[in-house]
């Protein structure tokens, strides 16, 4: 069974970080810099949220807000689900679509230790899919299909 400890180790380390007290135009900056759609809301070892796109078009474009006077913590998301290194990518699916959200924030021991993404669970699944899924639903999923086609 792969878990979000195995997706953690695939994955490069964390070092978009950006203040709580940032102005939005520099996390816009940062984002674009790195190339990813969003930033940790991180000060010294105290973890704030996320900060992506999706919370820039929604709280602060369609909200008339402006990026150069507003700060990420006044529109970063915070309320994010919280998975641990021993959960099963299964379950970060189920999460994913149950919080309807593309972040999942992991935490082991009350630490911070990173971010699992909608697309490293994708990734991790397409590669991994026998290791990912349970064996009896991969079966009964195959058979489904023989009988359709």
């Amino acid at each position: 069974m792969r878990t979000v400890a195995n997706i953690l180790r695939n994955k490069a380390p964390l070092f978009n970080f950006i203040d709580p007290d940032a102005k939005v135009i520099e996390a816009l900056q940062l984002m674009n810099s790195v190339n990813l759609s969003y930033l940790v809301v991180k000060r010294e070892e105290e973890f704030f949220g996320i900060f992506s796109e999706r919370d820039y078009s929604r709280n602060v474009i369609l909200k008339g807000l402006h990026s150069d006077s507003c700060t990420v913590k006044e529109v970063m998301s915070h309320s994010l689900p919280i998975v641990s290194l021993l959960d099963s990518v299964e379950h970060c699916m189920h999460m994913l679509n149950s919080h309807k959200t593309r972040y999942l924030i992991v935490f082991d021991d009350q630490e911070f230790r990173g971010v699992v993404t909608i697309n490293d669970v994708l990734r991790e699944a397409i590669e991994n899919k026998e290791l990912v899924f349970d064996k009896l639903l991969i079966q009964e999923a195959t058979e489904l299909q023989d009988k359709i086609f």
